[in-house]
């Protein structure tokens, strides 16, 4: 299956974002030879069964510049690198615990020159986060002295930061080893294509969620799942959305998969 079934069901795709989806197969038919991130027998299938499921996520939620997604237990960059490619506004963080398919995201990302996306070889509890600094005290004024709008001398705090900001046009961002400095920010969304039980998927990513609201659907899980969901489902408590990708695909793949999001 060539890279035409993405330009049919997404034919907005700019010319870059076009480039970049037909250059994923040569890439992962090369890295798979060397290290296998993909199932020999479905390599063939990459676009329909790796490609075009990890975009099933673009069928449920328009991502707002600015977002920040994690992608847990990313393999060989599924759904990250494809996510990352369709928002190029959008800053994702792949999450791996085995560093041999870390390396293969790495080198697809380098090979198509992507700006928005970081790497860790980490498992999920051991990924850390800087404390938000805290507020000065203001020191009070001498006793002797009239009130100033500007005293001299007078220290004034350093203007706030944006977490996770950098400099446009820097390189491609290095990988996060798993004993890295602290990651400036939690993230809007924890996308998944892992094989766990959902309510293991959601333990594992609630403490990477963060409050900041900035998306339309609420801060929280959006999974990437197959087969029967109801016993899954009914582990997990609070807000969940169900959606079959049969609705949006035509491929017989479709017809058991699904995007399941819990809000976190």
């Amino acid at each position: 299956m060539n890279f035409e079934l993405i330009y049919n069901y997404f034919p907005g795709l700019t010319a870059e974002q076009r480039e970049r989806f037909a250059a994923l197969d040569a890439l992962y038919h090369d890295w798979n030879a060397k290290i296998n991130v993909i199932s020999r027998k479905d390599i063939d299938n990459l676009y329909e069964h790796h490609v075009l499921h990890s975009l099933g996520i673009a069928e449920v939620i328009n991502f707002r510049p600015g977002t920040r997604v994690m992608d847990l237990g990313t393999g060989g960059g599924f759904p990250g690198i494809p996510l990352a490619i369709m928002f190029p506004e959008v800053q994702f963080h792949l999450v791996d615990s085995i560093g041999k398919k870390i390396r293969v995201c790495n080198e697809v990302i380098a090979a198509l020159g992507l700006q928005n996306v970081t790497t860790q070889h980490a498992r999920a509890e051991e990924i850390k986060y800087q404390k938000s600094p805290k507020k000065q005290r203001k020191a009070p004024a001498p006793a002797a002295s009239v009130p100033d709008a500007s005293p001299s001398g007078c220290p004034f705090p350093a203007p706030a930061t944006v977490p996770g900001a950098s400099p446009s046009g820097s390189p491609s961002p290095a990988p996060f080893p798993a004993s890295s400095p602290l990651l400036p920010a939690r993230f809007d969304f924890v996308v998944s294509r892992a094989v766990m039980p959902l309510a293991d998927l959601v333990k594992a990513a609630r403490p990477h969620i963060s409050q900041h609201q900035q998306n339309a659907l609420p801060n929280g899980l959006i999974a990437l799942k197959g087969g029967e969901l109801e016993h899954e489902a009914a582990a997990v408590r609070g807000t969940k959305i169900t959606t079959s990708l049969s609705d949006f695909f035509t491929e017989e793949y479709f017809q058991t998969k699904k995007v399941v999001y819990v809000q976190l």
